[in-house]
Order: C-alpha cells, then sequence, then structure tokens
C-alpha cells in the first residue's frame, strides 16, 4: 500500500494520516477550487460566503463543498469544522488463489461450516433483506450473485452518483459472496435469501483510491434506501491518534450515527496490518467509530489470524477471514476467468457478519441497528466481552438466529 502524502496540510493545522492524501483541486471557469467537507453550519451562509454547496448529507449536518484554496469554510459562522476532502486507498487482502473446480462447492466453504451457517439457514435465509457493499463494484453476470439489485445499486466517483456499473477489481464481487451468494451453482453465502446492492466508490483506474466524500455519500445514500447493512470492507492502514484530526473526526462520527439511526447498521473490516489498534491509540479509518461494527479476522482453526487487526474495545466480533472461498469476477488481471477464488483479510471476516445481519433482520425486521448488533454479539462464541482478539467472539450463526 502506498503511503505516501501528496499534500500534508489541513485546516486545522495538523498532518494528513498515514495513507490518506488530500484529492487536491478541480478547475471551474479557469479558477481552481478545492474540495471542503464541512460539518455544522447552513448550506444559504456557505454559499453567501463564496462557497458552492455540491451536497448536502442532511441528517449529519455535513455538506460537501467547493471553495478557493485561500479560503477557510472553517470561518464561516456556524461552521464546526472543515477539511478538504481525502482519498485512501483499498486495502487488498492477500491471495487471491484460484479455485480450479467446479458444480457445488458447499463442502470446501470452511467457514461457513464453522459458524453453522447451513444450519442457521433451517430458520432463516436473509429473505427480504438488502445488504450493500460499499466496495469497488459487484459483478452481476455471476451465477452466484443473481441476486444484485441492478437498479438499485449505484456508483460514487468524484462526488458524482451514476448507475451501476460493475467491480473494477475483484474484491467487491469476492465480498459479496461472501455475505450473500445465492448457491445456485458453486458456493453459499451467510444470507443466500437477500438482495446484494452494490455502492461502488472506486475508480476504473488504478491506483484503487477512494474519496472520503464519495463513501459519505455512498453511506448516506444506504440509509436513504432502508439497507439492513451496509458493508465496508475497505480502510487503511492505522491512523496515529494526532493524525486524527477534529473535522475528519466528527464528519466521520455524523454520518456514520446518522446511517445507523435510520436502521442500517455498519459492519467494517478491523485491517490486515497485525496492529494492537488499542496500543498508544492507534485507529481504524471506519472501525474506530463507536456506531460502527469492526470485525477481525479469525482461522479455520479458530485463532485471530495473524494480519487481523485487533484491540481491546475496538473489536465488535471475529469472523472467518483466511483463505475463505467465494465468488469472484472472471474480468479482472489477478486471476483472469476465475469464477470462484480463496482470500485472506479482515475483508473477508466483515461481510460474514453482514450477512448474519441480514439473518437476523429477516426474523426481526423491526429490531434497530443496535439491537441487531446486541443479538449478534450474544450468539458468538463467547471469549468475553471486551476480548481484545475477536470483541464478543467468533460469530455463530445458527446460535444468533436461535435467540433472535
Amino acid at each position: 500500500m502506498a503511503h505516501d502524502v501528496d499534500r500534508r496540510t489541513v485546516l486545522t493545522g495538523t498532518a494528513v494520516g498515514i495513507g490518506l492524501t488530500t484529492i487536491g483541486t478541480v478547475g471551474a471557469d479557469e479558477d481552481e477550487l478545492v474540495r471542503y467537507i464541512v460539518t455544522g453550519g447552513n448550506p444559504n451562509q456557505l454559499e453567501r460566503q463564496g462557497f458552492t454547496v455540491v451536497h448536502e448529507i442532511t441528517r449529519a449536518n455535513v455538506y460537501l463543498v467547493l471553495g478557493p484554496e485561500d479560503e477557510d469554510p472553517a470561518d464561516v459562522n456556524g461552521v464546526d469544522a472543515a477539511f478538504e476532502d481525502f482519498a485512501y486507498e483499498l486495502d487488498i487482502p492477500e491471495g487471491p488463489t484460484d479455485a480450479d473446480v467446479e458444480g457445488d462447492l458447499a463442502d470446501e466453504q470452511w467457514d461457513k461450516h464453522l459458524i453453522e451457517a447451513f444450519d442457521a439457514h433451517e430458520h432463516a435465509t436473509g429473505n427480504g433483506t438488502q445488504i450493500g457493499i460499499l466496495d469497488t463494484g459487484v459483478y452481476d453476470g455471476h451465477p452466484d450473485l443473481g441476486n444484485v439489485d441492478v437498479d438499485a445499486s449505484r456508483s460514487f466517483i468524484d462526488w458524482e452518483e451514476s448507475g451501476h456499473i460493475g467491480d473494477v477489481h475483484w474484491h467487491g464481487t469476492h465480498v459479496a459472496g461472501i455475505a450473500g451468494a445465492t448457491g445456485d451453482v458453486g458456493v453459499t453465502g451467510v444470507a443466500p435469501d437477500t438482495e446484494l446492492v452494490s455502492l461502488r466508490v472506486f475508480p476504473q483506474e488504478p491506483p484503487l483510491l477512494a474519496g472520503v466524500g464519495d463513501s459519505f455519500l455512498a453511506l448516506d445514500y444506504a440509509a436513504e434506501i432502508g439497507l439492513d447493512a451496509v458493508n465496508m470492507s475497505i480502510g487503511s492502514p492505522p491512523q496515529r491518534p494526532e493524525d486524527n484530526q477534529e473535522g475528519f473526526r466528527i464528519a466521520r462520527q455524523r454520518v456514520i450515527r446518522s446511517v445507523k439511526q435510520r436502521g442500517t447498521a455498519v459492519v467494517t473490516s478491523a485491517g490486515n496490518d497485525s496492529q494492537n489498534l488499542q496500543q498508544e491509540g492507534w485507529l481504524a479509518l471506519w472501525g474506530s467509530l463507536s456506531n460502527t461494527m469492526s470485525i477481525s479476522a479469525t482461522t479455520e482453526a479458530d485463532e485471530l489470524a495473524d494480519f487481523s487487526n485487533f484491540g481491546a474495545n475496538e473489536i465488535t466480533a471475529g469472523a472467518p477471514g483466511e483463505l475463505v472461498l467465494s465468488t469472484f469476477d472472471p474480468d479482472n488481471q489477478a486471476l483472469p476467468d476465475a469464477m470462484y477464488a480463496s482470500a485472506s483479510g479482515t475483508s473477508m471476516s466483515a461481510p460474514q457478519v453482514s450477512g448474519l445481519v441480514g439473518l437476523v433482520r429477516e426474523l426481526d425486521s423491526d429490531a434497530n441497528a443496535n439491537q441487531v448488533e446486541n443479538v449478534i454479539e450474544r450468539g458468538a462464541e463467547d471469549n468475553g466481552r471486551g476480548d481484545p482478539e475477536t470483541g464478543a467472539g467468533r460469530i455463530n450463526a445458527l446460535d444468533t438466529v436461535e435467540i433472535v
């Protein structure tokens, strides 16, 4: 992963964190305008001060605005904080490894057997639920991903919303299959009867850098259309506490909180840096927020994967994330023509939990996001809440659905 920072100036005077880079300026009528993310204030007041409000995330009181480089929107009356939009690089998992097999692959899905997902399907399959995959996109032509809602799927690139395009990598397709592959041909997800909604935030061309503003727009859209869960198997290297500058932190907290308040559970990957996130106050880009479920990765031997981040009060639960078999976009550069592959990372553990949200919501559609999270924690193979490696424990789908 690239750790360089192109510009280290932010409005509060602190440095951009490791793995984050300011997006830079955009041209408009021969003037160079900066993309700012603003928390608080009034859009009319921002406009009167010479800023252009491009998007309003009204439930969070967060605005995406354009303005001159020499002006600070934080100086506008009523604004709580502001910062230049950042981009972060996709934390690509280990692998992938081609699965050169055909037909029903249920016997190869050690992860689903370990968490007793197939037994849980006697009680719930995710019918009537929707799970968003905020990622590189999803290949909807896969025989086990016929449940992708193409009409609801969106792409958010450079603050512009467009329709479904597909996967620009392979990552999103692999993640989607873990959560909700139908099992029609090869692999089965935790919630095989859910609908999958692709929320692509990574551009077509490398490097795979997603903007924070685009991620905010995708999260807001997920909540507005009422998704049961949004999976964020994305991130960056852990951030130092001094780099978690105030404006950035406030905006993330407000957007995530607004999404959860509208009923959408936010499930994030803990990261793949073998880092103790509690030690010296390290932070995960999306996971170190009180309103997300941050998921560590475990192995077939039911131990913490050696690449997984961990830390007391940082991890909600653990889930299988090493050598997980799932769907694959055949139009990719890593394994051309592969339809199935195994990969390792907390990217693979998070969608196990997103799928489990679908099972819980099928059985109790009125449960709010906090109640869903509580049931998942209670159903985990208990290591004791607050365990630094797996939080409430490694998830168990059958135990979870039996206590709903």
